[in-house]
């Protein structure tokens, strides 16, 4: 369970780093309270995740989620520049997920 938690807490960390770029600064009421909420669950899951997996692997495997998924969302979404090095270290990022995963002994 707390495997899904976290992957749960990673895809929440993708929506509120792209939310941030909704915000204006947080001088945008509705995305601002979106955002702050998506943060929120986010930590939230995140700390129950890590009651039972190494909170090195819980926050590593989080992160690489939040950043691949945000550099992704970015590209397909947003408009962002899709290279071939982009998309190369979004590759590494996702197989330093899956080693993390793989060697956490849970």
């Amino acid at each position: 369970m707390a495997w899904v938690l976290l992957v749960v807490a990673g895809l929440l960390e993708v929506g509120w780093a792209v939310g941030l770029k909704y915000t204006e600064g947080f001088t945008r009421l509705v995305p601002s309270v979106f955002t702050v909420a998506g943060i929120v669950a986010s930590m939230l899951l995140l700390s129950y995740a890590s009651r039972t997996l190494p909170i090195g692997t819980a926050y590593g495997v989080w992160v690489g989620i939040g950043a691949a998924g945000a550099a992704v969302v970015g590209m397909v979404v947003l408009g962002e520049p899709v290279t071939a090095a982009r998309i190369f270290f979004i590759c590494l990022l996702l197989v330093a997920v899956v080693g993390l995963r793989a060697t956490s002994g849970h």
